[in-house]
């Protein structure tokens, strides 16, 4: 028992609560501490009426007179000195909860206050660059472009369409009506007189060209108006296109986005909320566990062992009691006309779409759920990817 005052640890010196005479001791921070002795000997008191009593006294003094008065006062405890506390959170003992959703962070509620802070203070980055992904503000994006060396010619444009198909002309009439001159489509810049038809079944990109400028002393008002023009008919969104990296074969854009954008891959994400960090509702879990942190399966060698049967004659483990085949039969039958087998029809003998299709089901289109590329070759083998 060392009695040295360490920052490292949570220092105590002559604890007399209750069964404790006058006891002093250090406990480790930061890692997890276990205190064991026989009945009555004062692992509660040493746990719970000593290092937390403090720990959260000491804690609801920092509030304001306000905030102490909704909170609980805990009496301080008899203790010469308590060094090195952190305000302390005690669980209450009971029986153990078969809930998969409950942990230690929803039970005290410290997971609720997490994902508040990470909404708030979380950083977000593009899952295909791994580029920060940030909202800026109109001047951000204004000093960026002036930022550009002296003299360099650049187009301030706003995305309009992006990889939609149609042919757009209402688009293009109502521009022209506005007293806009220019559209980039597809890649080509185009006065709006001349703009080709476009074919209705395939996907264009349409931009239209607010302004075209050379970076120079005095540019800040004039570029100011046409980033907030842009910014509105882009919803947020602007492009810079720089005419002489295009014509050196360079990547001549850059987007700029006052939301949440990657202005290399642009992709744009919803702004963090705390649903988002919740493992508990549709928006924050994981689309495969749906938030439970396990996957539940079927081994498919297992469920048919000995594929020289037939479903008439219990290849299906789970379905060999004639009760559960007649309930499903029908939709075997009829499962089997569409795959090219039959009741009869032994296991082995089967297509691969049509094992998938028994063992996964059919999509929407009719077609096996899941891929059977390679099913009977891993089955057989010994080895089922799920």
């Amino acid at each position: 028992m060392n009695t040295s005052t360490n920052k490292s640890c949570i220092h105590i010196e002559k604890a007399r609560q209750h069964n404790l005479k006058n006891i002093s001791l250090d406990i480790p921070r930061d890692e997890l501490v276990v205190i064991c002795g026989p009945s009555g000997s004062g692992k509660s008191t040493l746990a719970f009426d000593i290092v937390y009593a403090e720990g959260q006294r000491r804690y609801v003094e920092s509030l304001s007179a306000y905030a102490r008065q909704f909170l609980p006062q805990m009496d301080k405890p008899d203790v010469e000195k308590i060094e090195g506390l952190s305000p302390a959170i005690s669980l209450e003992q009971q029986s153990v909860s078969r809930n998969p959703r409950s942990t230690v962070g929803t039970v005290t509620e410290i997971y609720d206050f997490l994902r508040v802070f990470f909404a708030r203070l979380g950083r977000m980055y593009c899952p295909q660059c791994g580029r920060p992904i940030e909202a800026r503000a109109a001047d951000e994006i204004i000093a960026d472009i002036l930022a550009l060396p002296q003299g360099t010619k650049f187009m301030v444009l706003a995305p309009l369409v992006e990889l939609q198909k149609g042919t757009h002309q209402d688009k293009f009439k109502k521009l022209k009506a506005e007293g806009f001159a220019r559209v980039r489509v597809n890649g080509v810049f185009h006065t709006l007189d001349d703009v080709p038809a476009l074919d209705k079944n395939k996907k264009h990109s349409i931009d239209l060209v607010v302004d075209r400028l050379v970076n120079k002393e005095g540019l800040r008002g004039r570029l100011a108006d046409s980033v907030e023009l842009a910014l509105r008919y882009g919803e947020g969104r602007l492009v810079v296109h720089l005419p002489d990296r295009a014509a050196a074969g360079e990547e001549a854009d850059t987007v700029h986005s006052t939301s949440s954008v990657c202005t290399h891959c642009r992709i744009s994400l919803p702004a963090p909320s705390p649903q988002l960090f919740s493992f508990n509702g549709p928006q924050g879990a994981c689309p495969r566990c749906v938030g439970l942190g396990g996957v539940d399966y079927f081994e498919p060698r297992l469920v048919a062992p000995n594929m020289g049967l037939s479903l008439n004659t219990g290849v299906l483990l789970p379905w060999a009691t004639g009760k559960m085949f007649s309930r499903y039969e029908d939709a075997l039958k009829a499962l089997g006309k569409r795959f090219k087998f039959s009741l009869s029809t032994p296991l082995e003998e089967f297509s691969e779409d049509a094992l998938a299709a028994l063992f996964y089901g059919e999509d929407e289109q009719g077609r096996p759920a899941r891929s059977s590329q390679g099913l009977r070759r891993n089955w057989m083998g010994g080895n089922v990817a799920l």
